[in-house]
């Protein structure tokens, strides 16, 4: 956690965009690790480095603020899994790569990971929303890369596998991710690649037998 580094001493002038991301450092980790409730401006300010009065100068309320750290955890989680991802290669080495990268990102920003895992997602609007449009930039990812893997495997021309269960699966295989990279957060044993292995195992191998028209059936 870099809250407060090169900030030097309390009045230094820095410019603007430097202050403001000292300040949201400070705010994820005290959000992350105390909670939006229990954590306080003058803490946020304290860790800074900065006033009180200038926390609100730059970022007028606590609910604004707690706005902006969600917003920008999202957009460096969400660049960080696209950024990894290579186009060119066949769609279970994307999938592989775009989890590494998930798992390596939560891991390596843990109180991100808290204020988007559990933070946003408890205190309602307008914090959900933000964390909402992620996820739905990750599922339509995943799903396009089940569509592609159906189109290596010969079955995209499948109208219901298509229609029916691409969103779905993409819905599933992110939501466990979360579930996952939760667990880890909780566990702090298990690397990044093996969460990702994990995933792949349970999710990448049944789908390669649906891809071959494999389905089960409650009988």
């Amino acid at each position: 956690m870099s809250a407060g580094r090169g900030g030097g001493a309390r009045g230094t002038r820095l410019p603007r965009a430097v202050r403001e991301r000292q300040m949201m450092d400070a705010a994820v980790h005290t959000f992350g690790r105390r909670g939006y409730r229990v954590a306080s401006m003058e803490e946020i300010a304290g860790l800074a480095g900065v006033s009180k009065p200038l926390v609100y100068l730059y970022l007028n309320s606590k609910e604004e603020l707690f706005t902006a750290c969600v917003r920008r955890e999202a957009r460096a989680l969400a660049a960080s899994v696209r950024d990894s991802v290579d186009p060119r290669l066949p769609a279970d080495r994307q999938l592989w790569a775009g989890l590494t990268a998930f798992f390596t990102h939560t891991a390596e920003n843990p109180d991100g990971w808290a204020v988007l895992h559990r933070q946003a997602r408890t205190h309602g609007e307008p914090f959900a929303l933000e964390v909402a449009a992620m996820r739905d930039e990750m599922v339509a990812r995943v799903a396009s890369l089940i569509g592609a893997a159906a189109r290596e495997a010969g079955t995209g021309r499948t109208p219901e596998l298509a229609a029916r269960d691409m969103t779905g699966l993409a819905q599933a295989l992110v939501g466990a991710a979360e579930s996952l990279a939760g667990w880890r957060h909780e566990d702090g044993t298990v690397s990044a690649r093996d969460a990702a292995a994990t995933l792949m195992n349970f999710a990448w191998v049944g789908l390669g037998e649906l891809l071959r028209g494999e389905r089960w059936t409650a009988r």
